[in-house]
């Protein structure tokens, strides 16, 4: 006998669960232009004699033609968390098999219960190019038919609210690595395939909410080992004669055109010296005298003056060109990433190099030292959110926060080990204290510590045992160079969109209402390092935005 339940989207199931510990779902409101998402779980009863039975699934209702249906799949886990001694508010501490695949039905579009295993689906109702979608409720119905028999018809009712998100303001860049593409399918850089692959994993970017671009300029100089060097993809092309350098924008220029194509807002110019120091110059390949080699790298001081004549003739090309194109103010600018503040010294030589040239735009680093906004050094410091109190108790406007690997003690973070009501709480923690911007350093790394090799992400989540499983990526590659998502990226969208809707609710009774809506429902001041312990928990303070809406469009 099957048995079907449908739940939240923040349940992380696995394998071994028992159906039963899992509340169900029975009813869920969204804005007329949201996708949402939430799971169905499958399981046999134990007296079922099937190994395998593949289930038919026709789905009814009013929203019928906007659903989606995924299987959540399980993925190998070395290195779930940090510390298995101090992992609260996660999911477990051992290795196994986690959720968090989202593949396509197989097995010509059918739903396969295993025997002994708790599947689950992941469904989503995507409302954001939906046209007259009418405001109201309505019950959206699943039938499970195995040959002529019906085995299983769930169902959920959605209550469609008379208003939509507004635009998401948020700017957000998840790390985008041209040369993991390149590696794993097996592709010349900047061939024709690779074009083709690397739109497509873009493309999934935008539709997760990631609104700038990382565009290597120059190979980005990002976790590599001293010495070491990564796949050349530099989009321009230079030449130097003599003392002179040239340009050639036109990789580059195509790289805009496919942002402008899927809906790219911004450009996060490639850091223009080394990660942690900003003491050497990145890789620079370069045409010299007929011959393609490399000029600048390691070897190269970051304050060398052959190398700062260089990178000043190239910023003031780059301008040129990219004022001439229109775009010149979409561009973001790094000088190091992640520096300490052994390196106030080296980073502030570094960016002196060029700063008198980017005057007026913004330059930004992740980072953890208050003392590079202290002292002056990066006006748009980007904290991570286990060190930014300090940069919010100096009230700082257009502050951005990210986090990475290091945050995995009480703040919000996608790791596979970590609940998905985790994952979500960044939303209302980014409402609250009016972030403007979202970093994250790994959106398809599929390399292990330092770029030493590649890994396979089917069968390595952990970067070769470096960091907690899935810090290193969010979605996968897929055979024929298309995107698979995991449910992490989704769910992380949710939180994207809980922080427009709380937008929405503030422009209809103002924030102050907003927050007290949101906290009594959190049952607690909300803060970066206070997450949500439960689904219900998230949903409930997802359900007071949306009761603000609704009572007050």
């Amino acid at each position: 006998m099957l048995l079907t339940k449908i739940i939240s989207s923040l349940e992380n199931c696995f394998l071994d669960n028992d159906i039963s510990m899992f509340s169900e779902l029975s009813r869920v409101s969204l804005l007329k232009n949201e996708k949402l998402s939430f799971q169905i779980l499958c399981t046999h009863t134990p007296d079922d004699g099937a190994l395998r039975r593949l289930y038919d699934l026709r789905i009814e209702g009013a929203l019928a033609e906007y659903v989606s249906v995924r299987e959540v799949v399980s993925v190998p886990v070395t290195m779930p968390v940090v510390n298995p001694r101090d992992c609260d508010n996660y999911l477990r501490s051992a290795p196994g098999l986690y959720p968090d695949l989202l593949l396509p039905l197989r097995y010509g579009n059918k739903v396969s219960v295993l025997k002994g295993c708790l599947c689950s689906l992941w469904i989503d109702i995507d409302l954001r190019e939906a046209h007259n979608v009418l405001a109201g409720e309505s019950t959206l119905k699943f039938y499970f038919v195995y040959g002529d028999n019906l085995a299983s018809t769930p169902s959920i009712v959605l209550d469609v609210i008379n208003a939509e998100l507004p635009e998401q303001e948020l700017k957000f860049t998840e790390w985008f690595y041209c040369d993991c593409l390149a590696n794993y399918y097996n592709c010349e850089v900047w061939s024709e395939r690779h074009w083709e692959i690397i739109e497509n994993f873009a493309n999934t970017a935008v539709k997760n909410g990631i609104n700038m671009l990382l565009t290597p300029v120059f190979t980005p100089s990002l976790d590599t080992y001293i010495g070491g060097e990564r796949l050349t993809t530099q989009l321009v092309g230079v030449k130097k004669e003599s003392d002179e350098y040239s340009f050639d924008f036109s990789l580059l220029d195509r790289w805009i055109d496919m942002c402008d194509r899927i809906g790219i807002q911004y450009l996060e110019i490639s850091h223009f010296f080394t990660q942690w120091g900003a003491r050497h110059a990145p890789k620079i390949m370069a045409t010299v005298d007929g011959e393609y080699k490399k000029i600048f790298g390691w070897e190269t001081d970051a304050t060398d003056h052959e190398y700062v004549d260089f990178l000043r003739s190239f910023v003031a090309a780059f301008l040129h060109h990219m004022k001439y194109r229109g775009d010149d103010k979409r561009c973001y600018f790094h000088i190091s990433d992640e520096p300490t503040k052994e390196h106030l010294e080296s980073y502030n030589a570094a960016k002196n190099a060029i700063s008198d040239l980017l005057d007026g735009y913004v330059i930004m680093d992740a980072l953890s030292n208050f003392e590079f906004y202290s002292q002056g050094l990066v006006e748009t410091p980007i904290p991570s959110s286990n060190h930014i109190e300090p940069f919010l108790n100096a009230d700082i406007e257009g502050l951005w926060t990210y986090y990475c690997s290091s945050q995995w003690k009480d703040v919000s973070n996608r790791f596979i080990a970590m609940p998905s009501y985790r994952n979500r709480s960044i939303g209302m923690q980014m409402y609250k204290y009016n972030i403007v911007g979202f970093l994250h350093w790994g959106y398809n790394f599929y390399n292990n510590q330092f770029s030493y090799d590649a890994i396979d992400p089917y069968t390595d989540t952990c970067g070769d045992g470096w960091v907690p499983a899935g810090d290193t990526f969010s979605v996968y590659p897929g055979a024929d160079g298309n995107t698979l998502e995991s449910l992490r990226i989704s769910v992380f969208y949710d939180a994207l969109q809980d922080l427009r809707a709380m937008k929405l609710a503030e422009s209809l009774c103002g924030k102050e209402s907003v927050l007290k809506a949101i906290e009594e429902a959190f049952g607690d001041k909300i803060s970066f390092n206070k997450c949500a312990h439960t689904s219900a928990q998230m949903l409930s303070v997802r359900d007071a935005v949306n009761n603000l809406i609704k009572n007050n469009v």
